[in-house]
């Protein structure tokens, strides 16, 4: 329809703006937020110093060999840099972090949600069309923000609850809804538009939510928030009455 293609148009350049802004945001580089850069950083340090402790035992036995054989020859030599090769070389491989599962997400503390949620999102935005990942990298920016905000909540407050809702339950279900599509019916065109473009539209919706419940959170006004998920609840293929089209 000529409005809702307005409004995605409208939503879409809003996205290129707000990446062209934020470019880089913080340092994050190849993560689109801070708490899920922070994470693998994390993550990192420990796979290093994990690894950096296996090759202090690898040099330590070296040279304790070394001492009661009176010397470990070259062959000793060669099997101890192997050994440490083998240690580096599984570390690096093994060294991206875990992305959580959707029941991780769920059963996340309002805390660690933020960072779990981009995690995730980053690990789906390969199957995504272009315009929904330039929607998913800004969503990220709004994420960081929306942690600040959440990080004085306790895990059982009202506003906590709802936005465990939004951000760990209703985003994850529209993506993987999507997902589950097979790749050639995603672009083709069904009752009220096609999948991809279901997605794009649902995803701006959300982060126009997300943005409101930050600035909510941020005023103070807890106790007045709100947030309107009735327009998540459908499955794609749904037509605009919720009412299956296939």
């Amino acid at each position: 329809m000529p409005g809702e293609a307005k409004n995605s148009d409208l939503i879409l350049r809003q996205a290129n703006q707000s990446l062209v802004n934020n470019r880089d945001y913080g340092g994050r580089r190849n993560s689109i937020g801070r708490r899920s850069a922070a994470l693998k950083r994390e993550h990192a340090i420990r796979q290093t110093k994990r690894a950096m402790a296996i090759v202090g035992a690898i040099v330590f036995a070296a040279a304790t060999a070394g001492l009661i054989l009176d010397g470990i020859g070259v062959g000793g030599v060669i099997l101890t840099m192997l050994a440490i090769f083998a240690t580096m070389s599984a570390f690096i491989a093994f060294s991206r972090v875990k992305v959580p599962t959707r029941d991780v997400l769920r059963g996340s503390d309002v805390k660690s949600l933020v960072g779990r949620t981009e995690l995730w999102l980053e690990s789906q935005r390969q199957s995504l069309p272009a315009p929904a990942v330039q929607l998913v990298d800004t969503i990220g920016l709004q994420l960081d923000a929306l942690g600040s905000q959440l990080d004085g909540l306790t895990d059982n407050a009202p506003a906590a609850l709802e936005v465990r809702k939004l951000v760990g339950d209703h985003l994850p279900e529209l993506i993987s809804s999507y997902t589950s599509i097979p790749r050639h019916l995603r672009g083709e065109a069904q009752s009220g538009g096609s999948p991809d473009q279901h997605l794009v539209d649902s995803l701006g919706k959300i982060s126009t939510e997300i943005d409101s419940v930050t600035r909510q959170l941020a005023s103070g006004a807890i106790d007045n928030l709100a947030i309107k998920t009735r327009y998540l609840d459908y499955k794609y293929g749904a037509g605009p009455e919720g009412e299956s089209s296939q």
